[in-house]
């Protein structure tokens, strides 16, 4: 019943309606040389450990959107991981594209030593970021460019 369960949330928190797709289309792309990963599957990594990744390789903050947003006006979002093997998931990165502080991240515990793992992957700033995702030896990185449209998401967080 709790693969079920996990199965059903995954589903539901990686539906982007077409809609979400099309205003993602419509921004312009990543600046500079901004290499995004992308994955026909959605997803990035291999068995041991693997990321769901969001469309065309953008994070996108906006209003009415998904993410919040800090006092210091860092942008927070969600991201599910897989583990194929037992470690707890340790997330780091870096901005490529300007100096900005590293990224930060939260990892809830409860989800047990393997299997699913949601995370949140708070960014600085906006931009291009490389993302780092550890279990015990076994690692996947990507590159996401990261975007604020207006006042960002209406969720503003402690």
């Amino acid at each position: 019943m709790r693969s079920l369960l996990v199965v059903l949330a995954v589903s539901m928190w990686l539906f982007v309606p077409a809609s979400s797709a099309q205003q993602v289309s419509n921004l312009p792309a990543p600046a500079g040389d901004c290499q995004v990963t992308t994955a026909p599957s959605g997803r990035a990594g291999s068995h041991l450990i693997s990321v769901g990744l969001w469309p065309e390789g953008m994070v996108v903050f906006k209003p009415g959107g998904p993410g919040f947003i800090t006092p210091a006006g860092a942008l927070g979002m969600k991201f599910p991981w897989q583990r194929g093997i037992s470690g707890r998931l340790k997330i780091d990165g870096r901005r490529l594209d300007a100096d900005a502080p590293p990224l930060r991240s939260e990892v809830p515990f409860g989800y047990g030593d393997r299997g699913f793992q949601s995370s949140y992957i708070i960014f600085p700033t906006p931009g291009c970021w490389e993302v780092t995702g550890r279990v015990a030896d076994a690692s996947v990185t990507f590159i996401t460019h990261v975007v604020k449209v207006g006042e960002g998401p209406s969720w503003r967080r402690q």
